[in-house]
C-alpha cells in the first residue's frame, strides 16, 4: 500500500523518508522483541503510577508535607522529560544498545536508592535521576522501532507499541496498591528495581544494535545542536511534533482532573471512578489497535490522524458546553462518555503523529525521538495544573484546556503539516 509522505517540496533532503536498511532486520523481529520494546515504553508510566497509592505513607515515612512529597512526582517528570533530549542524540552519535544499557543500568541503581533514601531530599534527588535514566527506554525504543520500520508499517508498529504501553498507567496504581498490602512504600521501588534488571537482562541478551555505524551521526553537542535545528526547521515536522505534543497535553489533562471532576463533582465512588478510568484505557488501547490492523495500509496516516484531531476536538467541545451548564444540568453519564470519545481518539492521534514524524527523520531518529517525548512531556506538564485553576468543583477549567489543546493541536497540523499540498510518496507496508 502507498500513504502520504514526505516529499521533496517540503523537506531538505536528509529528512525524506526512504526505506531504512534495518527493514530486513524488522521481518524478523520477534513478539519477544516486540515485548521488550513495550516493556520500555511502558517502564516510565509504571514507575510514576505504581508509587501513587504510597504517597500518603511517604509523607507520614518521612515527616514532610505533602507538597513536598509531590516533588518526588514533579521530579521524575522532569527527570523523563530532559533526559530524553540527553539520550536520544547519544542513540544517534554510539547506536542504541549501549545509551540503553547504561541508562538502565543507572535506572536500576537510582531506583534501589529510592528504596533506601533515608530522607525527602534524597529521594527527590533518587527520583529525578530515576526520571533521566528511565527516559532512555522511551526515546530509544522510538528510535529502534524508526530503524526497523518505515510507512505504514512504523504506524502498525506504534498502535501495537499502545496495546503495551497504554495498559500501564491503568495497572501500575492497582499493582503498587497490593504491593503496599504486603510491605511498605519502599517494597514498591523494590519492586520497581527487579523490573529494571529484569529489563536490563533482557535487553542485553535479546535486543540487538539496529543502528548501523555508518549510519550514526559523528560530532559533539555542536553537532547535536544543528541536527535538532535542522528538524525543528523543518516545517512539517515540527507540525507533527506540536499536534501530537497537543493532543496528549488534552490527555494529560484528562489524567489531572477526572478524579475530582468524576468523584467530588458528579459524586461517583473510587470504584465507580477505577472502572471508568479503566474502560477508557480499554477505548485508546482498542482504537489503537483499530488504527494498526485495519486503517494503516487502507487510508492515509494523514487522515486518520485528521480524524482522531476531529473527534478530540468534538469530545472536548461538548464536554465543555455540558460542563458550563449551558444545557442545564447534566449527570455523570454523557461527561463519561465525552471523556471515553477523548481518550479513544488518542489511539488514532498518537501514533500516526510519532510516525509521520520519525518518517522524516531516518538519518537523525534519537534525536527526533527525543525532541518528539520532550515536547510531549513538557507540554503536558503545563497543561496539567491549569485544569485545577478555578478550584476543585466545576469541570469546565479541564474542558477548557482540553478545547485549547485540542485547537492547537489541529492549529499545527493544518498550518504546518498541510497534507494536502504534498505529494504521496511509495512507503514501505
Amino acid at each position: 500500500m502507498t500513504d502520504p509522505g514526505p516529499t521533496t517540496s517540503d523537506a531538505s533532503p536528509s529528512h525524506v523518508s526512504s526505506a531504512p536498511a534495518g527493514q530486513t532486520a524488522a521481518r524478523r523481529t520477534s513478539l519477544l522483541v516486540t515485548l521488550v520494546l513495550g516493556g520500555l515504553t511502558a517502564l516510565p508510566p509504571l514507575s510514576m503510577d505504581m508509587y501513587l497509592p504510597a504517597l500518603p505513607q511517604v509523607t507520614d515515612s518521612l515527616h514532610s508535607p505533602a507538597a513536598t512529597i509531590q516533588l518526588t512526582l514533579t521530579a521524575c517528570l522532569m527527570g523523563m522529560a530532559l533526559g530524553q533530549l540527553i539520550v536520544g542524540p547519544m542513540s544517534d552519535k554510539w547506536g542504541r544498545r549501549r545509551p540503553l544499557l547504561a541508562g538502565m543500568v543507572i535506572y536500576v541503581l537510582a531506583t534501589a536508592a529510592c528504596a533506601l533514601a533515608p530522607t525527602t531530599e534524597l529521594l527527590i534527588g533518587c527520583r529525578l535521576v530515576q526520571g533521566l535514566a528511565g527516559a532512555a527506554g522511551i526515546v530509544i525504543a522510538r528510535a529502534i522501532v524508526r530503524d526497523l520500520y518505515d510507512g505504514v508499517a512504523m504506524a502498525r508498529f506504534f498502535s501495537t507499541l499502545m496495546l503495551i504501553s497504554g495498559v500501564a498507567p491503568v495497572v501500575a496504581p492497582l499493582v503498587g496498591g497490593q504491593i503496599l498490602r504486603l510491605t511498605d512504600w519502599r517494597g514498591v521501588f523494590v519492586v520497581l528495581t527487579a523490573i529494571g534488571v529484569l529489563l536490563t537482562l533482557v535487553v542485553w541478551r535479546l535486543l540487538d544494535e539496529t543502528l548501523p555505524a555508518d549510519r550514526r551521526q559523528a560530532g559533539g553537542l555542536g553537532a547535536t545542536l544543528r541536527t535538532m535545528r535542522g528538524l525543528l526547521a523543518d516545517r512539517v515536522f515540527t507540525g507533527y511534533m506540536l499536534a501530537g505534543g497537543f493532543a496528549f497535553s488534552a490527555l494529560f489533562a484528562y489524567i489531572s482532573a477526572s478524579p475530582f471532576v468524576v468523584q467530588d463533582i458528579y459524586g461517583a465512588s473510587p470504584q465507580t471512578f477505577s472502572l471508568l478510568f479503566g474502560l477508557n484505557s480499554i477505548g485508546l488501547v482498542a482504537v489503537g489497535q483499530i488504527n494498526g490492523k485495519v486503517l494503516v495500509g487502507r487510508i492515509s496516516l494523514d487522515k486518520a490522524l485528521a480524524v482522531g484531531l476531529a473527534l478530540i476536538t468534538v469530545a472536548s467541545a461538548a464536554l465543555l458546553v455540558m460542563a458550563s451548564g449551558v444545557l442545564g444540568g447534566v449527570g455523570l453519564a454523557p461527561i463519561a462518555a465525552g471523556l471515553f470519545v477523548l481518550m479513544s481518539a488518542m489511539g488514532l492521534a498518537m501514533p500516526n503523529t510519532n510516525a509521520q514524524a520519525l518518517m522524516r527523520s531516518r538519518d537523525a531518529a534519537g534525536s527526533a525521538s527525543a525532541l518528539l517525548g520532550t515536547s510531549t512531556f513538557l507540554l503536558g506538564a503545563v497543561a496539567s495544573p491549569l485544569v485545577g485553576i478555578a478550584g476543585e468543583h466545576t469541570a469546565v477549567p479541564m474542558a477548557v484546556v482540553q478545547l485549547g489543546c485540542a485547537l492547537a493541536a489541529v492549529a499545527c497540523f493544518v498550518g504546518l503539516c498541510r497534507p494536502w499540498r504534498r505529494r504521496p510518496v511509495s512507503e514501505a507496508a
